[in-house]
């Protein structure tokens, strides 16, 4: 395969908007290869300086060593992926974490013989300029999901804020992001996907996503949930479970019922323009909705949000910690590391 033909994709928004959903569907597609995200931008840029002058090759050998074993040790296998450390310099033709991040998910699609790399690591939106830096030009795929549904996921997953008013915050400032890098990019490399409308026209949504990115539609896509990629997925953590299930196409509006209104009225204080951007409607009357809160007010739900975060950990399944803890220690030990 022409090294030349290897096309990106870039997944951006917020998680639990059914992104790993839609990367084990187009995972189903030969011409895409779409692994579980390890996070090697968002882990690895607060870390750079540890590895002082990336121009100096022990230094950037360094790095790729720890990126490498970062992918190797991730919770859900890349399957069918060998990286060289040798190798994978090899092919770098700068000093950078984005050139790294770029030869990585390359050689990925390469050794599973297809033309497309997908990563899902949402939060590259606030990376893309440094991604486009090494002459990577992706489709952005911009998912998008209520924002209230997306924070009553956060409060049952591991990962995460947990209070409403800090996942509020969080929502709207990726929605903004995604927005602004919409601005700045070529409309025939930005797609805005709809996660409601994904879910009650999947197979119409799909196609269209399918024509946009240039591949072909298979009926395989459909039946994603008998994927290995999904398998895998879902025994790596239990807030990837639904992946083998097919398409709950009532996932949406779950907040009516399982958020209290006075949280409802926060987030909608916080992000309600953000969700009536993107379309949605807002159930607090208007008359009923917070201008500004206080200070005294924003470090109550800072110091719940750290409560409620810690009381989480401490009931994590052990299972779940133990697929991270390489992960984890491996983030540690670069923390040790003294600066070069």
């Amino acid at each position: 395969m022409n090294k030349e033909k290897i096309q990106g994709i870039q997944m951006i928004g917020t998680q639990r908007s059914g992104s790993n959903l839609l990367r084990v569907m187009l995972d189903t597609i030969d011409q895409i290869s779409a692994p579980h995200p390890p996070h090697i931008l968002q882990r690895f840029i607060p870390l750079l300086p540890k590895y002082g002058d990336l121009n100096k090759p022990d230094h950037f050998q360094r790095l790729a060593a720890d990126v490498c074993e970062l992918v190797n040790c991730n919770p859900v296998p890349w399957e069918g992926v060998q990286l060289d450390v040798e190798q994978i310099l090899s092919q770098c033709r700068q000093s950078t974490i984005y050139e790294l991040f770029r030869v990585i998910y390359e050689t990925a699609a390469r050794q599973h013989g297809a033309s497309y790399w997908l990563c899902k690591s949402m939060k590259n939106m606030f990376y893309a300029k440094g991604i486009e830096s090494t002459g990577i030009r992706p489709y952005y795929i911009y998912l998008y999901r209520d924002g209230r549904d997306v924070a009553l996921s956060f409060q049952k997953a591991i990962v995460g804020e947990k209070h409403i008013y800090s996942l509020a915050q969080a929502w709207k400032k990726d929605q903004e992001e995604a927005l602004r890098w919409k601005e700045k990019c070529e409309p025939s490399r930005f797609y805005m996907l709809n996660y409601e409308t994904l879910i009650a026209n999947p197979e119409q949504e799909m196609r269209r996503l399918c024509a946009f990115l240039q591949v072909e539609y298979t009926d395989k896509i459909m039946d994603y949930y008998e994927s290995r990629e999904s398998r895998n997925t879902a025994v790596a953590g239990k807030m990837w479970s639904n992946v083998t299930k097919p398409i709950l196409k009532n996932n949406s509006k779950k907040f009516m019922k399982e958020l209290s209104p006075e949280d409802i009225c926060i987030f909608e204080s916080v992000a309600g323009d953000m969700l009536v951007k993107l379309g949605y409607e807002l159930v607090t009357p208007a008359d009923k909705l917070i201008s500004r809160f206080s200070d005294e007010e924003v470090a109550r739900f800072n110091e719940l949000n750290a409560q409620l975060k810690q009381a989480f950990r401490q009931k994590m399944d052990p299972a779940d910690l133990e697929k991270r803890r390489k992960q984890a220690e491996l983030v540690e030990r670069i923390n040790q590391y003294e600066p070069w």
